[in-house]
């Protein structure tokens, strides 16, 4: 049976191996990276949203992803919501 420090050194490797892949990427494979990322997100919202108002059709799930990424903007924008750094 693992011990919590061999699980913490396990996270520490894992997380080592994700920072130096990350840094041997090329600015291009990052900027595909961060779209590719924000596609994901925007579907799973939009699967989310079919889901919470049972709707079909997509323009209007389509209509509230851009809706609900409007209202984020206007907090950022505000001041009021700031993401976090990364670790």
């Amino acid at each position: 049976m693992e011990t919590q420090q061999d699980i913490d050194t396990l996270a520490a490797a894992i997380y080592r191996d994700k920072v130096l892949r990350a840094r041997a990427l090329t600015a291009d494979q990052k900027i595909r990276d961060g779209i590719e990322c924000f596609d994901l997100s925007c579907r799973l919202m939009a699967d989310g949203i079919r889901h919470q108002f049972k709707l079909e059709d997509e323009v209007s799930v389509w209509k509230k992803v851009r809706e609900r990424l409007d209202i984020v903007r206007r907090l950022e924008e505000r001041g009021i919501y700031k993401p976090t750094a990364a670790a």
